[in-house]
């Protein structure tokens, strides 16, 4: 089971990327062996957001997390 603070801790790690580029991403849920996300300020709106959640994060989450299964934008 994937804890919310495992989670978290990964987040952490790559927000400072999101933030260099004037955005951020906010965890919402955490649901047995996937979350729930939501990128704000300028993520929010950008044209590769589907790709730095699914490409980048969520391959992040898998391999910091082997249990870790689905990444969701809310």
């Amino acid at each position: 089971m994937v804890t919310r603070e495992a989670v978290e801790a990964v987040l952490e790690r790559v927000r400072p990327f999101l933030q260099a580029d004037g955005g951020d991403i906010e965890l919402i849920e955490v649901d047995d062996r996937s979350a729930g996300v939501r990128l704000t300020g300028n993520c929010s709106s950008c044209p590769s957001a589907h790709m730095t959640l699914h490409v980048g994060i969520e391959a992040i989450l898998r391999e910091e997390l082997p249990e870790f299964e689905t990444l969701r934008q809310v």
